[in-house]
């Protein structure tokens, strides 16, 4: 398949059959990443929505060449994914779940991104290469949808502090497409991995400073998007399979995991608003399954498994608000992200024949940087009802590949990220061009609150990487990499 997203990338090894050793010795496994007149009806219509929003966008990820996706919200992606602490619109779902108390009513958020740009190769002896996203972007790109719903409006004691929500996101992922004749073409041509994380999450406000959150993480395949699988293909140098065939793995299971989350309000102004806040938020580690088969050509040769480890995400923040009153907001936010890919040790692949070839990884755990602001407008006099943000950003991220299982499918190399953002919000009593009510906007007796549209810009600035001191078949990788990317995201929500 052709539009996905991601890739995870399995190293070579020895393998002791001499037939598997010679067709399948050069793989290097990864996988694609490829979402009434009454409360009833809206939320009827907000599912149906969401679910178009999110299975037009997904595809592949914002950071093409990291498999992890942080961008998740084109809000919080305009200010560098320094989000937890503030976490204050649907995307709180990913960011930081105890955020969704801050919302009020029925929410809903869908959005997308585009991501372009390339990887470019020169080895020691000239040899050159230009990877890029199955195109000049990535199409389908990575997606997210939420839903939430403060119970407060039911009058139920010990449900007024409750918020309960539903999202589903592209976490994990990117494609990456080489020519069929690079150097390191029996390694890989093109990777990909379209998995979703379907995410029911509860939030509670356990005092009014502080509140906790949490739900499922369910990692999957979805049979209705491409192919729904993980893949990798690369160009047979002889063995099981004629010199010159399309060999392809894939694979697709289900996995599940679980996140919490903290928000707690250190300091308020005198209007009672957050003016600082702290905030730490746990993804958990999963375990994904992958069974599929190994084919050339179109034909299968044999069933094939491995098992991909989705890593744990630690997240920790703050943020300050400088300024904070009815007039204009200005915050800025500071996160640190850990992601333990070091848990990535191996992906042998196991062969229905009993064969096992050792894939070992033996990735390190990184840490990330994330720093943020957003100034807001709250009034603006020549627009009434509307709000107009401003964001920045920036993220320093860690590689996470080393040298000796390096594989160009997924280039890995220390990243800084530039971002910026506008967000516009019509409130009830706004309007759009002076035709449209914002307010007017709904079902039945059921108005918009109000509407929103954010949209952001990332610049990925990869250090260029040199790879040597790889020999045999994996000599192929040795040479200087050089990325850049860039990306462009939206996002639309709502609030009734």
């Amino acid at each position: 398949m052709r539009a996905s997203f991601s890739k995870l990338w399995i190293g070579g090894s020895d393998v002791h059959d001499p037939d598997a050793r010679r067709a399948l010795s050069h793989w290097k496994l990864l996988g694609r990443v490829r979402w009434h007149s009454s409360w009833n009806s809206v939320l009827a219509q907000g599912l149906t929505l969401l679910a178009l929003a999110t299975i037009v966008c997904t595809g592949s990820p914002v950071s093409a060449q990291v498999p992890r996706v942080y961008g998740q919200g084109a809000a919080a992606v305009g200010m560098g994914n320094a989000f937890a602490a503030q976490a204050d619109n649907p995307s709180a779902l990913h960011y930081n779940p105890a955020g969704m108390t801050q919302l009020h009513g029925f929410q809903m958020m869908g959005g997308g991104t585009l991501v372009g740009g390339t990887t470019d190769f020169e080895s020691p002896s000239g040899m050159s290469a230009t990877g890029d996203h199955d195109g000049a972007f990535a199409w389908p790109g990575p997606g997210h949808g939420y839903m939430t719903a403060n119970l407060q409006a039911l009058g139920v004691p010990l449900l007024d502090k409750l918020t309960i929500g539903v999202g589903v996101t592209t976490p994990f992922g990117s494609v990456m497409r080489w020519p069929e004749d690079s150097p390191f073409r029996a390694l890989t041509t093109f990777t990909a991995l379209p998995l979703f994380d379907i995410k029911p999450t509860f939030a509670y406000q356990l005092h009014p400073d502080l509140s906790i959150g949490g739900g499922a993480d369910i990692y999957t395949f979805a049979s209705f998007f491409g192919e729904g699988h993980a893949e990798l293909q690369s160009i047979s140098p002889g063995g099981l399979a004629p010199a010159g065939s399309k060999l392809e793995f894939n694979g697709k299971g289900t996995a599940p995991g679980f996140n919490v989350g903290a928000l707690y309000t250190a300091l308020r102004n005198g209007g009672g608003q957050p003016v600082a806040n702290l905030a730490v938020v746990y993804r958990s580690q999963a375990t994904l399954h992958l069974d599929g088969a190994l084919s050339a050509n179109g034909a299968k040769i044999q069933d094939a498994t491995t098992t991909l480890v989705l890593p744990q995400v630690i997240t920790g923040g703050v943020a300050l608000w400088p300024v904070r009153n009815t007039e204009r907001e200005w915050k800025v936010e500071f996160n640190v992200d850990y992601v333990g890919w070091k848990s990535v040790r191996n992906l042998d692949i196991h062969l229905a024949n009993g064969t096992v070839i050792p894939q070992p990884q033996n990735w390190k755990g990184t840490y990330a940087i994330l720093v943020g602001t957003e100034y807001r407008w709250l009034r603006v006099d020549r627009l009434p009802g509307w709000e107009i943000a401003l964001r920045g950003g920036y993220t320093n991220q860690q590689a996470q590949v080393p040298d000796l299982n390096f594989n160009p499918g997924v280039p890995s190399a220390d990243l800084h990220v530039v971002s910026t953002g506008v967000g516009l919000l019509c409130k009830g009593n706004g309007s759009f061009l002076g035709l449209i009510s914002c307010g007017s906007i709904g079902v039945g007796s059921v108005k918009a609150k109000f509407i929103g549209v954010d949209v952001s810009y990332q610049a990925f600035l990869y250090e260029p990487r040199t790879i040597s001191e790889n020999t045999g078949l994996r000599a192929a990788v040795n040479g200087l990499y050089s990325s850049t990317l860039h990306a462009g995201g939206f996002s639309v929500r709502a609030g009734f």
